[in-house]
């Protein structure tokens, strides 16, 4: 990931959504399936959309899934999450995850909370 920090987390973002246009190319019914799931998910419901990104921040600092880190972390933050929020939903993922999980999160979810905030507000 020291590669992804050097050029940013925007510019990963835009890596992972350039490789999901490619894959959108060429399995397009495939591709819009699975984007209409995803948006049915992330949809205001019981839950906020708010709500919905600290899960799946959290789901993916537990899957050590990096992408999904840096693209949910950004979405707590467009949704208008604290930093305290942010970390509070980071102490409950570390109860499951352990070390790797806090590695992750006072990492990487850290830094991206710094250039996003410093980006976006």
């Amino acid at each position: 990931m020291d590669e992804m920090n050097m050029n940013s987390y925007e510019s990963a973002l835009h890596d992972y959504k350039l490789g999901l246009g490619h894959f959108t190319e060429k399995m397009p019914n495939i591709a819009s399936k699975f984007n209409a799931f995803t948006e049915a998910c992330f949809a205001e419901g019981k839950l906020s959309q708010k709500e919905k990104q600290l899960i799946a921040l959290g789901i993916s600092i537990y899957s050590q899934d990096e992408y999904c880190i840096i693209y949910h972390t950004k979405g707590c933050i467009d949704q208008g999450c604290s930093e305290e929020e942010i970390l509070e939903a980071i102490g409950v993922t570390g109860a499951f995850g352990g070390g790797a999980a806090m590695s992750q999160a006072v990492t990487l979810v850290q830094d991206c909370i710094e250039e996003f905030n410093q980006t976006f507000n």
